[in-house]
């Protein structure tokens, strides 16, 4: 199950987590984003005690989103220790987030 973050929680969720995080930067009006959706849901259940896989949305969490040069979306942002290891922007298939995850875990 994902984890929603926002402006006020994100640095205590995901710049403080322990393990790896991903972000689901979306927004209810996206079609792309809806059809990511679901995948990173399944990352969250593949992974859930390896990984922490959050959704944020840019029209309800606009700082968080700016702060981060969040131009496009669906935009997926990979932290680990706090820092940005690995983005990736659009959609695509399973296969292609879990080669991003892997080398964090």
């Amino acid at each position: 199950m994902t984890v929603e973050v926002n402006d006020s929680n994100f640095e205590e969720i995901v710049l403080k987590s322990d393990k790896p995080v991903i972000v689901d930067f979306w927004a209810e009006w996206c079609g792309p984003c809806r059809m990511i959706g679901p995948i990173v849901e399944e990352l969250s259940d593949d992974y859930k005690d390896q990984a922490l896989c959050t959704k944020l949305d840019v029209d309800s969490s606009p700082g968080v989103a700016s702060k981060y040069g969040i131009r496009n979306i669906p935009t997926i942002l990979f932290f680990k220790n706090g820092e940005i290891v690995d983005k990736q922007v659009g959609a695509v298939p399973k296969s292609n987030l879990e080669a991003k995850l892997k080398p964090l875990l």
